[in-house]
């Protein structure tokens, strides 16, 4: 008995000194330093930080945060914006939902006027990304026709069926997309029976994006989808010579690498088609019992793997096509529970105020990382989203009140600070789950990048930081703009999922 309980005591002894010395390790390592040698530059950037708008209800002119979209829109100056229109709202993103017959066309902009004149608007003088991406369902082959609402502000998930054009030649499709960029950039078009449609519009589309997410919207393969892209092209550019285009959008994965890979190599296309630009998607997604704690591991480590595609697909494009620009133009989280809006009677849960903070944290790790891969454009998913049927754990504003959240501001921080032309300089840091990077902007400023990925606060010891601005996205500025203060000695603490950047001098 007593041998007994002195070995408990002793077991109880080491295992106490374990634990007070592993507390002592731990607090020690919870220590982050960062050192930066302003002298070794390993790259100059060309990544834009930016994001993707979706057209949605919300947008139309009768909705009540319809100006705050705008507003905000207006107030986020990024290049390479995208906007998209999307097929589960037919009357938004088809202006002609009807086949023309007995000399008579059915075009009506009415609906998706409004939302997209918006967009140009606001982002006038911007690089821009249009994607006016559904294909009428008339021109594909299916047993019956396909409806669709007649409220514009219907969603309808069923409407885009079909997997084989009526017309092999693919010139209808292709004169359908001539006919839309040529509404929106040449004052009007000609429709199928020589009958002039003037809009007035005389916008500049840097960029057209050719159809969405093609593996599994119709399920195109690889040599379907190049083809088709090949004759919107080309029917494009009679209209508008100078525009440039985004191919092969796909949602990732091996399977999407494959078709990327069949894209980029320029003998698959006719002689003269450009490759401008590729464009593919990323969505984080937890599983569907891990509670906030465990989210924040899974989210960014499926990050990480999302960064090594992006790494093999980089290495696909310089062997193929290397003047070819790439935009990751959908980039963000998606809720277990979104994936169930469409369920009978589904209700959306309630999101945390600190989640759209780790979606923050998470975007600026991704766009940390992607400018030392040469990546064009990281694009924040998503504008506006909302409840029930419409994902709102991608949006940027708040639903109700048009109110930015974190996710948006945490991108206008990294917009008003960091883009293109930015010397990107050695940086290590003691903590793998603290992200930072030095940069030396063109104008010559040094700025520090710091992001805490976990839901914890840390500290972080940088030499020669004192004086330096903070400004910083957190969990206490929550639905307003980044704060700022001055840092009077060589640490900050960064706050759960804070997203910080550092001016010095």
């Amino acid at each position: 008995m007593r041998a007994r309980f002195l070995t408990r005591t002793f077991m109880v002894c080491v295992l106490g000194a374990l634990f007070l010395s592993g507390s002592a390790f731990a607090q020690q390592t919870w220590q982050a330093k960062v050192t930066i040698n302003w002298d070794k530059v390993r790259r100059v950037s060309k990544t834009t930080p930016t994001y993707q708008i979706v057209a949605t209800k919300l947008q139309r002119p009768h909705s009540p945060i319809h100006d705050q979209i705008c507003a905000a829109m207006r107030d986020l100056p990024a290049e390479y914006v995208r906007f998209q229109s999307w097929f589960a709202w037919p009357k938004l993103a088809v202006a002609e939902l009807e086949a023309p017959h007995d000399g008579k066309t059915h075009w009506d902009f009415s609906s998706m006027d409004p939302i997209v004149v918006d967009f140009l608007e606001a982002t006038k003088g911007h690089q821009i990304i249009l994607d006016l991406a559904t294909i009428p369902q008339w021109m594909f082959k299916t047993p019956k026709p396909v409806s669709y609402p007649a409220d514009p502000d219907q969603m309808d998930y069923d409407y885009e069926q079909g997997t084989e054009l009526r017309d092999p030649s693919m010139k209808e499709v292709a004169d359908y997309f001539a006919r839309l960029a040529s509404w929106y950039t040449q004052g009007g078009f000609m429709d199928e029976y020589g009958q002039w449609h003037a809009s007035g519009h005389h916008y500049k589309v840097d960029y057209w994006e050719v159809l969405n997410e093609v593996e599994s919207e119709h399920q195109m393969t690889a040599e379907t989808y190049t083809a088709l892209y090949d004759a919107v092209v080309e029917a494009i550019r009679r209209a508008d010579p100078q525009m440039k285009f985004v191919g092969m959008p796909y949602e990732g994965g091996s399977t999407g690498v494959a078709r990327l890979e069949y894209f980029l190599d320029p003998k698959n296309h006719k002689p003269g088609v450009p490759l401008d630009m590729i464009s593919y998607h990323f969505y984080a997604t937890p599983g569907a019992d891990e509670d906030p704690y465990v989210q924040q591991f899974t989210l960014f480590e499926q990050t990480r793997q999302f960064l090594s595609e992006v790494r093999y697909v980089e290495d696909i494009r310089q062997r193929l096509s290397p003047q070819t620009q790439t935009t990751i133009d959908e980039f963000g989280i998606i809720s277990a529970d979104d994936l169930l809006q469409n369920e009978p009677g589904h209700v959306s849960k309630p999101i945390s105020d600190s989640y759209w903070n780790l979606s923050a944290a998470m975007y600026a790790y991704a766009f940390n990382e992607l400018s030392g891969m040469g990546i064009e454009a990281v694009g924040m998913s998503s504008g506006i989203a909302y409840p029930d049927n419409n994902f709102p754990s991608v949006t940027m504003l708040d639903w109700n009140t048009g109110q930015p959240n974190a996710r948006y501001w945490a991108l206008k921080l990294l917009i008003d600070n960091l883009g293109p032309g930015d010397k990107r300089v050695a940086t290590t840091v003691s903590l793998s789950f603290i992200a930072a990077r030095a940069y030396i902007t063109p104008g010559g400023k040094h700025k520090v990048l710091l992001v805490n990925m976990r839901d914890r606060p840390f500290e972080v010891s940088i030499p020669g930081i004192k004086g330096a601005t903070e400004q910083y996205v957190n969990q206490s500025t929550s639905f307003h703009p980044a704060a700022s203060r001055t840092v009077d000695g060589d640490k900050v603490v960064l706050q759960g999922f804070e997203v910080c950047i550092l001016t010095l001098g």
